[in-house]
């Protein structure tokens, strides 16, 4: 590489960015060429990293540029981001972005910011991809749960029973209490309790901070998930383990059960 190009304002740019994400331990890369499903596509800073076993996949255009980036940058970007299956896309521009940009941006999974925006803002970014995937396992327990009947649901201690003495354990008590932590960590509220009177619990009572709350939340779903599989197992062997299983086709990958 000429040291001509290494010099230039727009290659520093780049870098700068790169390193940027670097920082925060992710793999990011400049100038990748990357195969989407209809077409291959230049991409200045690639950034990917690893939660929970699934990738997260950022796209970086660096704008470098005089003028204000203009709408018809933002829509290509989006373009770009649904056909290699991007979680996320930013345009950072030194300049500055036409009002039309701005109005392309909204409610999708692209960020318009200049470089200082970026480097206040990605951590925040990254958290709330990070908190999507407890989401979605939030909601396919949930989905899990609710298709047993509450009759099977209070005899298999998975809720509480009004006129009996109350269960150990309660799973609409803790998807509740799930909820409210994702919520809060999206409103940054913070600290946050988790007290949820169970006698079956897990974590800590009060949350601090983020990486508390991400604990807090492998533990609990973790705690559904254990508890669901003893009740289903006894449900399965009292011949009482009929689940609605409508109530998993929003949660259902379209590939799941299919074969070759």
């Amino acid at each position: 590489m000429s040291s001509k190009r290494e010099n230039s304002d727009w290659y520093i740019f780049q870098e700068d960015i790169k390193k940027h994400f670097e920082s925060m331990g992710t793999d990011a890369k400049t100038n990748v060429k990357v195969s989407g499903v209809r077409a291959n596509h230049d991409i200045d800073v690639l950034v990917k990293s690893k939660f929970l076993g699934s990738d997260i996949t950022w796209i970086i255009e660096a704008k470098k540029w005089k003028s204000n980036v203009p709408k018809e940058k933002v829509l290509a970007l989006q373009t770009i981001v649904q056909d290699i299956g991007a979680d996320r896309g930013f345009i950072i521009s030194e300049k500055g972005f036409q009002s039309g940009a701005h109005q392309a941006a909204e409610n999708s999974n692209i960020s318009l910011v200049n470089y200082n925006e970026l480097l206040s803002s990605t951590k925040q970014y990254m958290d709330l991809e990070i908190l999507k995937h407890y989401e979605q396992r939030c909601e396919i327990l949930a989905a899990r749960y609710i298709a047993h009947p509450k009759r099977v649901r209070r005899e298999y201690n998975l809720r509480h029973d009004i006129c009996a003495p109350l269960s150990p354990f309660s799973g609409s008590t803790l998807l509740r209490y799930v909820e409210k932590v994702i919520e809060c960590i999206k409103n940054r509220e913070y600290p946050i309790n988790t007290d949820t009177g169970l006698k079956i619990n897990a974590g800590e009572q009060t949350i601090e901070d983020f990486q508390q709350a991400c604990n807090w939340l492998s533990l609990n779903l973790n705690l559904l998930d254990k508890q669901l599989i003893q009740a289903e197992y006894w449900m399965m062997k009292c011949d009482d383990f009929r689940p609605k299983f409508e109530y998993w086709k929003s949660v259902a990958s379209p590939e799941f059960g299919k074969t070759d």
